[in-house]
Parts: structure tokens; sequence; C-alpha cells
């Protein structure tokens, strides 16, 4: 299984859309299940949330056309991409890969996985972030700078998808903030609660 993360795909104030998506991968090890507790990790000071729509590849594909790539997946979650920040911000400094800032055990907390049907449309999807039973993260697919399926294009020209393989599309940049031990976070899909994380 691979996992993909996207950089930079919601718009923000002082943001211009990137000539590409900006991909990322996480190793199999950072996916952490509904209801598994994350263990903030000592390599790390400041450890935030990225609540994200999570979609799942159906079938094997490479060079897929957008039009196509409909085709390509069936469910969706909603996930949360922890990011060490300073970690990565260390990285961009040096010029060196994201990914022990990015890929680390237990970054990437996932939902169950829902029929794409339970939703009126992939590009009109309502997901958000509670933190201590307080809103902080709320977002909508409609606001992509790429859409699902011109992820999954652009992705499949550079990697074979297969079956089970995983894209985190983005988050919205309004509200991404340090978590802290004892912290207890909520993810929601159209006002339903689908995913629990515990900060131990």
């Amino acid at each position: 299984m691979k996992i993909f993360g996207i950089g930079r795909n919601y718009p923000s104030e002082n943001s211009t859309k990137p000539s590409s998506p900006i991909v990322f991968t996480k190793a199999d090890t950072s996916i952490l299940k509904n209801g598994q507790d994350f263990y903030y990790p000592s390599f790390s000071q400041e450890i935030v949330n990225e609540v994200e729509i999570v979609v799942k590849i159906d079938r094997e594909g490479k060079n897929i056309q957008p039009k196509f790539a409909h085709k390509y997946y069936k469910e969706i979650a909603v996930g949360i991409d922890f990011t060490a920040r300073d970690l990565i911000q260390k990285a961009k400094e040096e010029g060196l890969p994201w990914d022990i800032a990015k890929g680390f055990n237990g970054s990437a907390p996932v939902s169950e996985f829902f029929p794409i049907e339970n939703f009126k449309s992939i590009s009109d999807i309502n997901f958000s972030l509670l933190v201590n039973g307080e809103v902080r993260q709320e977002g909508n697919t409609k606001d992509l700078y790429f859409t699902v399926d011109e992820l999954i294009a652009f992705i499949s020209t550079y990697f074979t998808l297969k079956k089970g393989d995983l894209i985190f599309t983005g988050t919205p940049v309004k509200g991404i903030a340090p978590i802290q031990i004892g912290d207890k976070l909520e993810a929601y899909l159209e006002g339903e609660k689908r995913l629990e994380v515990e900060v131990k």
C-alpha cells in the first residue's frame, strides 16, 4: 500500500495555486485506525493537525486521464495528516525531503471508508475537526485547487496506482495548530463523527 499526501491544495489569503500538485508520501506504518491513541513522538516539539478527505484507490492504473479517474475509486474517509512542523521547517530551509516530518509512525489517523454514493458529490463534501470539543478546522472539497480526479491523473503519471493505495487530498490552511498531550481530536464527514484520536 502506498500513501500519498498533497501539499498546498486549499487556498489561503497569501497563497496562489501551484503549477502542479505538490506530492509527498507517507509510510504504511503511519496509518492509525479509528479509536487508536496517538503517542506524541520525542523527536518533535511541534506536531500540528491537518484534517483531510482521504480517497482509496479501487483498481490498478497508470497514466490515467482525468475524465476516467472517477472509475478508480469507490470510497472515501476522513483522516488527519499529523505533521512535525518544526522538522518540516528545517527540511524546507535546508532543501531536504519531508519524509520524517510527514511519514513517521502514527502520523496518518484514518476513519472507516464509506461509499462515495453516500455523498452528493466528491466535489462538495463538508468535513471538519474538533479538538477538545471545539471546532478547529472546517473545509469543503469544492475549494480544492486540484480536484480528486486531477490528483489521481497527476499521481498516476509517476506512480502506478494499485488497489488499496490512499490519497490524502490536502487540508484547509485555517485552523492548522499544534496539538498537545491530553487533546481529544474528532473528525467529521457531513456532520457525522467518523474518527476519534486521543493524544497520549
